[in-house]
């Protein structure tokens, strides 16, 4: 009689050992941390002081400061002096921004077109403004368009009349728009021409082939393929706008019965603080105004990433 062995019984499988986390690498962060140290000590930082200087208001009899939440900004939004300074800004930027974009991208489409001599020269010339300091473009222009020296009183002087007064009440908003406009339309042009010279060269092929001429091609191939820029020069023309200072607050010294202290929202912020000394309302004017900016730039961004635009 034969035997059959039994099989062997197999040992019990180990369990797997645990999957070891990997390590976490923070070298990246050693490459950024001075920026991100030099972010707080400059943007982060001045924001949440100015933050926390706006919840307090100084007492005018006692002394000192007291905590008031946000009374501050409550006063604010009553102030018929913030008010009125908020809509000059909306009022200038609805007109000179427009006006600006449009003259910047005529020159950009201008200067791409090939069909321009000597394009490089028109480019650093139109650019040539955005390199003169603010104060001494203001400077510049107070003294062409002072009633009593410069271009506009020479041009009185010759034709016998005194009509022309860039800086009386109806035209000194428009004066500073040209001021604005000279400064930042080689600036802007440069970021449309930046855009146009990364437009593939195919899309002009297809256009040519389609039988598309000069001013079809601008419109279905090179606007639409500029649109990132010109949202990103909107954008920053709107926040230029809402933060308005250096001319009109130069520009006072020449016509002060013209040019209040409340002109700008930002000469408002600027007079309380070093003027009126009032710290804390101050803080509370910028920090709303800084909103008013931070959600309109938002929503044109929204509005610009569109692809249906």
């Amino acid at each position: 009689m034969t035997s059959t062995a039994a099989p062997p019984v197999a040992a019990p499988a180990r369990p797997a050992p645990p999957a070891r986390r990997p390590r976490r690498n923070w070298r990246g962060w050693l490459f950024v941390a001075p920026f991100m140290l030099v972010f707080a000590l400059t943007f982060v930082a001045p924001v949440v002081y100015a933050f926390v200087l706006s919840l307090f208001r100084d007492q005018a009899f006692f002394g000192g400061t007291v905590f008031v939440g946000g009374d501050n900004y409550a006063q604010v939004l009553a102030d018929p002096k913030f008010w009125e300074a908020f809509r000059r800004v909306l009022v200038f930027l609805a007109v000179q921004v427009p006006i600006m974009l449009v003259l910047a991208l005529i020159a950009a489409l201008a200067i791409d077109s090939a069909r321009l001599h000597a394009p490089g020269f028109f480019r650093v010339v139109i650019f040539l403004p955005y390199a003169v300091p603010a104060v001494v473009a203001a400077l510049m222009w107070g003294f062409i368009y002072g009633d009593h020296f410069g271009l506009a009183a020479d041009l009185n002087h010759l034709f016998g009349t005194d009509a022309i007064k860039p800086l009386s009440q109806n035209w000194l908003l428009t004066s500073i728009g040209n001021v604005v406009t000279w400064e930042f339309v080689g600036y802007n042009m440069l970021i449309f021409y930046s855009a146009l010279k990364v437009i593939p060269k195919e899309l002009f092929e297809a256009a040519s082939i389609d039988g598309a001429g000069a001013f079809r091609t601008i419109l279905s191939v090179k606007l639409p393929a500029i649109r990132g820029a010109i949202v990103i020069a909107t954008i920053f023309s709107i926040i230029g706008s809402f933060q308005l200072f250096n001319e009109p607050n130069i520009m006072r010294n020449l016509v002060p019965n013209v040019i209040g202290t409340f002109y700008t929202p930002n000469m408002y912020a600027y007079n309380l603080s070093f003027a009126g000394q009032q710290y804390n309302y101050s803080a509370a004017v910028a920090i709303v105004m800084g909103v008013i900016t931070a959600v309109i730039a938002y929503v044109v961004q929204l509005r610009g990433s569109r692809k249906g635009m």
